[in-house]
């Protein structure tokens, strides 16, 4: 939109770049180009502008392919009005000399002309195809038809208006049958993700027996290794107690023989003992055979004497005094010692005190 600026009897228009616009006066030209400003008496004034910049229209329509199935069309056609003066004259861009604005509608104008002309195009194109061809190609077809005729549309051209370019971006079928079209991928898909589920699973019961079958494997070596440990621990137990056994009957044969030795140095030392004892025992025998008997009371004393106990203190009384001088004044004549019938008398035992 452009800018005026009112004043009592004058106004002052000032238009973009991106802006074309005409002033008139009693049916002549005054001002005509892009980016203007100028005066103007707006009693007197007939104004006119034109966007000469790119538009963008959005395309939407509903059509019927060959199998008679409902698809919606989306795009977008570019155009420019290349010819600004051309098209002030076919469509109504004049403006409002105290406001600015249109007077009409004429970018919708053009955006009807549009859409009719690329629906007519898109009706031809899927009109010849599936639905199924219309999903897979007929983004192409459409948009190289759509292109090439509102390239050829004179309506288009005759209006100053050239397009630049179309986009269009999807064929849609009816939404019950856009999932019912879907359901074939999604089962597949969902048989691929059901077979990778399927083929990790048994990989990983693969890999769980392999794991169990190893630890089987390991289980059995230990078990042999230990029966080998248990057998190799009997053998040398065995082997230990027959070396035991054999030392303790090598120390019972080494005992038995020393005792044996012992024993007979025992028995033929006492032998000797004897026989040396009982010559002894008879030559003293010998020896006394022709003893005095008063030699041989005197060795017997002597001996008797030898296995006394100590006497530590002698007690003589009175009595005992006189009992041994009444006894020892009783001797046979011419003979050494007491009488006596058979020998000298032993006098009465002396008390003694300990």
């Amino acid at each position: 939109m452009v800018h005026i600026l009112r004043r009592p009897f004058v106004s002052h228009l000032r238009a973009d770049p991106v802006q074309w616009v005409r002033h008139q006066r009693r049916g002549k030209v005054v001002h005509e180009g892009s980016g203007l400003a100028f005066w103007f008496r707006p009693l007197t004034a007939a104004l006119s502008e034109v966007p000469v910049d790119d538009r963008e229209l959005a395309i939407l329509f509903h059509l019927r392919t060959r199998d008679f199935q409902l698809a919606t069309v989306q795009g977008t056609v570019t155009y420019r009005i290349t010819d600004p003066g051309v098209a002030a004259t076919r469509l109504d861009f004049g403006i409002d000399p105290a406001s600015g604005r249109w007077s009409a509608t004429p970018l919708d104008q053009i955006a009807s002309l549009l859409t009719e002309s690329a629906q007519q195009h898109a009706v031809e194109t899927l009109a010849g195809l599936d639905l199924t061809d219309a999903m897979t190609r007929g983004l192409t077809e459409v948009r190289a038809r759509v292109t090439a005729g509102l390239a050829e549309d004179t309506r288009i051209s005759d209006t100053g208006v050239t397009v630049i370019g179309v986009r269009i971006t999807s064929i849609r079928p009816d939404g019950d049958l856009e999932r019912a079209l879907q359901a074939p991928a999604r089962e597949r898909v969902q048989q691929a993700a059901d077979a990778a589920g399927f083929e990790r699973r048994a990989l990983a019961v693969e890999r769980e027996r392999a794991i169990a079958e190893n630890e089987l494997q390991n289980q059995i070596e230990l078990a042999r290794r230990e029966e080998q440990l248990v057998e190799r621990n009997g053998l040398n137990e065995r082997r230990r107690a027959e070396e035991a056994a054999a030392a303790a009957r090598i120390q019972a044969e080494g005992q038995a023989e020393r005792d044996r030795l012992a024993a007979t140095t025992t028995a033929e030392n006492r032998r000797l003992i004897g026989a040396a004892e009982a010559e002894a025992h008879a030559a003293h025998v010998a020896a006394y055979a022709g003893a005095d008997p008063a030699v041989l009371v005197a060795l017997a004393v002597q001996q008797l004497a030898e296995h006394l106990p100590n006497i530590g203190t002698v007690n003589i009384t009175p009595d005992l005094l006189g009992t041994a001088l009444a006894r020892l004044t009783e001797t046979r004549p011419g003979s050494g010692g007491p009488a006596g019938p058979g020998g000298p008398e032993i006098p009465a035992p002396i008390q003694q005190s300990r």
